[in-house]
Order: structure tokens, then sequence, then C-alpha cells
């Protein structure tokens, strides 16, 4: 795919410097609360919000900041503040659509913790990876803190790169979820779907898990046919997405349909459709009478375009 790494969250660059993790050099945090990443926000565009090295803000976290690499010549870090509890608490937070912001009484109010998945596409490339990384690792090290081997409490390592357990030696490393994400089309027209629980008229592209042993042309195929009842032909690779919400790499693929009846597994999906390109030419727009396409900087709307304006190869 000729723009393959034009995709939100992916080409922004950084430098891990992963030799760097035994012995990290100081630098500057970006504060992460809920999930919700520290942000500059007085204007359009959103830039990443960090605090330095000290900063009392960064002493409500339980643990060790995580050294996400090199921005620039920068090291960048980001450390999880969620036991802050704001002044008025918002019902949104954690929800599929958040909008609140939420600002720090010892922070300036230009900066507010922002929900990624609202304000991904107003950030630069560059931004976004960080922001991404920050979520997803420290997502991880919220529902990894306790030793899979024996039980035992374990501890940051590595920068944040590494958990290891003190009661039997056991490291653990961090996780990521392969899911495939796939371009079914059929003649003129796209598979598309929706889960339940989506916004009334949202739709998708159909996603699912890799399974272990599992190829990705495989998988593919399996959950086509799970959740929508189609038979699929020949697969190929598109482009991949980091996504963080809240550990997962997207394999997008597309895929030829050999049947076009739909069976919808109601345990999967809500409802599966084929729509035409004249009619996602209009969801894309807005413009649709009922039809709602997946969100800007979403992967599935990065294909869907690039299926229409027929750059896919």
């Amino acid at each position: 795919m000729r723009n393959a790494e034009s995709v939100t969250f992916g080409g922004g660059g950084l430098d891990r410097a992963a030799h760097m993790r035994a012995d990290p050099p100081a630098g500057k945090t970006m504060p992460i609360w809920r999930g919700k990443p520290l942000m500059y926000c007085d204007g359009p565009e959103r830039v990443l919000g960090f605090l330095d090295e000290g900063h009392p803000v960064l002493k409500l976290a339980e643990e060790d900041p995580v050294f996400l690499g090199l921005d620039g010549d920068d090291p960048v870090y980001a450390q999880d503040i969620s036991e802050w509890e704001p002044e008025e608490p918002v019902d949104t937070v954690g929800a599929f659509l958040d909008p609140s912001e939420q600002t720090h009484p010892l922070i300036s109010s230009e900066y507010r913790f922002c929900e990624l998945r609202a304000v991904m596409t107003l950030l630069s490339a560059r931004n976004a990876e960080i922001a991404a990384t920050a979520k997803a690792i420290l997502g991880w090290h919220e529902t990894h803190q306790f030793c899979a081997k024996c039980g035992g409490r374990s501890r940051i390592a590595q920068s944040g790169w590494q958990r290891n357990c003190p009661e039997c030696g056991a490291s653990h490393f961090p996780r990521t979820d392969p899911v495939v994400i796939m371009l079914i089309t059929h003649g003129n027209s796209v598979l598309i779907g929706r889960s339940p629980g989506w916004p009334e008229g949202m739709y998708s592209l159909l996603a699912g898990f890799v399974e272990p042993g599992e190829s990705i042309e495989a998988a593919v195929r399996r959950e086509v046919l799970e959740e929508s009842g189609i038979t699929v032909g020949e697969v190929t690779y598109l482009s991949s997405q980091p996504w963080p919400f809240p550990s997962s790499l997207m394999f997008g693929c597309a895929g030829e349909a050999t049947s076009t009846e739909i069976t919808v597994d109601p345990e999967e999906l809500d409802d599966a459709i084929w729509v035409n390109r004249e009619e996602m030419v209009q969801a894309l727009a807005g413009v649709h009478p009922t039809l709602k396409p997946a969100r800007r900087g979403a992967i599935a709307r990065f294909l869907l375009e690039n299926w229409l304006a027929d750059s896919l190869d």
C-alpha cells in the first residue's frame, strides 16, 4: 500500500532508544490520568503536555515513570497519576465516547487531560505515536502488577519495559494483541458491520483477534465467516496501526468475498450490510441519511478512504 504508514499512530519516527532503558537520561514527563494524556489545548490543534522532573503533580504517581524514548534529542517519559480525584468527577470517563476534559489545579488551565480517541487527528504524527505508546504501556502496567507465575507483586524494571517478580524471579514483558481488520469487497460494494453498544448508525469494517497458531489470512477468513456468514477467498495485507484501546496492533487486510448472503452472529454484531461506493462516499462526507462511518483516525476509515481513492496498491 503506497501510503501505509500515514495511518494515525504510525510513522511518527519516535526513537525508542532501547539501549538507554537500563540507565535512561533525565527528561520531561507526560502525566496520564485514567488513560487520558495531558495536552496543551489553546487553539484548534492539540500538543502533548510535559512536566519537569520533580513537578508536584508527578508525586501523585504510585509507580515510576516509563521511558518512551527520544523525541529528537529530548528524552520523554510518561507516568500514571490516576489516583488523583478531580473536584467534579465525570460519568463519561472510560466510556466509548468521552468528550470531557479535566484540568489539574497545579497545572496551567491551558493544559487538560483529553481522551485520545477524541483528539487523535489533531496531533502531529510524532505526538500521536508518543501518546499511543504511553497509553498502551501504562495500560499494561495497570493490569499486570502481579506475577503470572506465583502471584507476587511485581516491580517495574528497564524503565517501564519489563516487570520483575522479587518472589520467584520471573520477568514479564508488555503484551500487544494482534487484531485483523478487513476491507471485504464484492464488486462495487464493501462489507461493514456494527457492534452492540455503538452509537446509532455507526458502522465500520469487521475486525477480530488473531488466535494462537493462526495466520493473519486465516484469521481474516475465520472472523468474517463467524460474524457475517460471508466466505472470503484471496487475502492481502495493506497496512497496520497501533491501537492503544487498550493494547492492540491492527493488521489492515483486503479480502475478496466469494459469497454475498449475510448471516449475522448476534453475539458479535448488531448488523452487517453491503454498501456500494456511492453510498460510502455519502457517508464519509456526512450526508448519508442513516449511515455514520468509522471515526477519523481509525484504520477502518483510512482503508475505506483509500479504497474509494483507488490507492490500496
